[in-house]
């Protein structure tokens, strides 16, 4: 009887370790898998936060620049000014500004090639205002390749008043080219402080 007493008390205690053994592993287990939950968890939300500064950042530089810039566009499309002087004496394309206030403006810019790489040209760039005042930069070195081109309207000199200006315009001449027809292209025209 002893013996079975003992036996059934090295049973109770190998019961008794077991449960503690398996009891801790299980805990060991969740823990272990609590452990990979928080760490899925955490790397999903540094990706998520990595992945929108990624995506605002740019866009932050392109607002900072275009506040820094402060740009005013006029005409985003590409301008096509054919000219023909067989018929005509000049071609122009005028935009209408609507006495649009340009006094907090320094600098008018475009870009701007020719068609005919043989051809030699100047452009006329005129600014007329409300107040009947006109003045007129004229463009030479008309590349046939695009090119930034950027006027000080410092440089439109008979132009006083800024306030109300009525019309920008890009006039061709038959006198200021070479071949008596031909086109320049101009694009994204615009205003910068």
């Amino acid at each position: 009887m002893l013996y079975k007493n003992l036996v059934m008390n090295k049973k109770d205690i190998y019961e008794h370790l077991a449960s503690i053994y398996l009891d801790t592993s299980k805990k060991k287990r969740k823990t272990k898998e609590q452990t990979l939950y928080k760490k899925v968890f955490f790397i999903s939300i540094i990706f998520v936060l990595g992945l929108t500064a990624f995506l605002t950042i740019p866009s932050i530089k392109r607002t900072s620049f275009i506040k820094s810039e402060s740009i005013l566009i006029l005409k985003p499309d590409i301008v096509k000014l054919n000219f023909n002087f067989e018929t005509a004496q000049k071609e122009v394309y005028s935009l209408n500004l609507k006495g649009m206030d340009l006094t907090r403006f320094k600098i008018l810019a475009f870009s701007i090639k020719k068609s005919n790489f043989e051809n030699d040209l100047s452009l006329r760039v005129e600014f007329n205002s409300a107040f009947k005042e006109t003045s007129e930069v004229y463009l030479n070195d008309i590349l046939h390749k695009w090119k930034e081109c950027k006027i000080n309207l410092s440089e439109f000199k008979n132009i006083s008043d800024w306030s109300k200006m009525n019309n920008l315009s890009f006039i061709i001449e038959t006198w200021n080219v070479k071949e008596k027809n031909g086109a320049v292209y101009i694009e994204n025209i615009r205003l910068i402080k």
